[in-house]
């Protein structure tokens, strides 16, 4: 083999290799992409049910009416 030969095929071996490699990595980096995706997905609906149970907390919390036939039959169930 001619060294002119060899420097081809060294040069084509590495033009292989790194066109291989980033393949590599862009299909590492979609699938990087898809769990940060579905980690998105899971934290907004997280915020979601937090939201609706702050919206409950509210209003349990703002309803004076109810707490205080809640804490008239409390009163009555211990005096039982």
């Amino acid at each position: 083999m001619n060294p002119f030969s060899m420097v081809v095929a060294i040069v084509l071996i590495v033009s292989i290799a790194k066109v291989l490699s980033r393949r590599y990595q862009s299909l590492g980096q979609q699938q990087h992409h898809l769990v940060q995706s579905a980690d998105a997905m899971r934290t907004q609906e997280e915020m979601r049910q937090l939201k609706e149970r702050v919206a409950v907390l509210e209003r349990v919390i703002t309803d004076n009416h109810g707490s205080l036939g809640l804490d008239r039959e409390i009163e009555r169930l211990r005096d039982r």
